[in-house]
């Protein structure tokens, strides 16, 4: 059992180090997984409204100049950390790694930054390996991730019955419309689909929709950083509405929303569930149908 005190500054960290046995003493506004750190304090908060639409979001986002998160400086002193663990592939997704060596430097703390960086599926599990190893859970890591390779070899080996490979479009917001980068091509790859326009471990990025259109996939996800499947729902017209949406390959039956704030875009040990679940709806025949809080067909407008 490790005697340190470790602070997480980002869910999928959180998800992480609750799977290695280790109950962080301090989480972000946003960790929410497993339920029982939601009882942690909180040392970062939200500097902008997050209440709106995807276009509402994305305005307070460009509009942040002081940056989208705030660390509470006075809470991290009374905790006191012997661990931080923070992150560098987004500042829109969690408080920036900059801003926390910065932060730390300025406090009475003595702690150690362990940052991940994951844009593929083994950077995720090397970042399990890491984190296990700077927290003495070398074993429970090793198991973890051979678990977790478990999952990903039997996906690999259902798909393999499949006899065609669809084309599939995973989108990460939708207004402006993103198209989701990082491991969501490879995820799509090992699901039995064709990854359009984003190439695996590509960062995610804004696209024209007629980029969209020209790739005609089969399949969309629409999976907003941040969003549970009834938040999408209702914005869902954000993508919908646009000329020439109808006309897609994937309209109207193919058309699915994802839980993105819990597992598109959490790249913890969860990402496993979203490799099923998206293996699901390339695949209908091969996998069985995912939960409805995770994944929703979107229904077609009625006339």
């Amino acid at each position: 059992m490790t005697d340190q005190t470790v602070v997480s500054l980002l869910p999928s960290a959180t998800e992480t180090l609750c799977a290695l046995g280790i109950e962080p003493a301090g989480v972000t506004h946003e960790c929410d997984y497993p339920p029982r750190v939601t009882d942690a304090p909180t040392v970062v908060h939200s500097t902008i409204n997050t209440d709106g639409d995807s276009a509402a979001v994305d305005d307070a986002v460009q509009d942040a100049d002081g940056g989208v998160y705030e660390l509470d400086r006075d809470r991290l002193r009374e905790i006191d950390p012997d661990v931080i663990v923070t992150q560098g592939i987004c500042d829109v997704c969690a408080v920036d790694e900059t801003v926390v060596r910065e932060t730390v430097a300025e406090l009475p703390i003595d702690a150690e930054l362990v940052a991940t960086h994951p844009h593929t599926l083994a950077d995720v599990f090397d970042d399990i390996e890491r984190l296990g190893a700077a927290l003495g859970r070398e074993a429970r890591a090793a198991e973890l991730r051979a678990e977790l390779e478990d999952q990903v070899a039997a996906v690999r080996e259902t798909v393999a019955a499949a006899d065609d490979r669809p084309r599939v479009a995973v989108l990460d917001w939708l207004d402006p419309v993103m198209v989701a980068g990082h491991w969501a091509p490879e995820l799509v790859e090992i699901a039995g689909g064709e990854p359009v326009i984003a190439e695996p471990s590509e960062r995610s990025g804004p696209i024209r929709f007629d980029r969209l259109r020209e790739a005609d996939p089969e399949v969309v996800v629409a999976a907003p950083c941040g969003f549970a499947v009834d938040r999408t729902l209702a914005d869902a017209d954000a993508l919908t509405d646009r000329p020439g949406f109808d006309d897609l390959a994937a309209a109207p039956d193919r058309v699915y929303v994802v839980d993105g704030n819990h597992y598109l875009n959490r790249p913890g040990p969860r990402l496993l569930d979203t490799l099923e679940y998206l293996a699901a709806v390339i695949h209908l025949d091969l996998f069985p149908e995912p939960p409805a809080e995770a994944v929703r067909r979107l229904e077609p407008a009625v006339a």
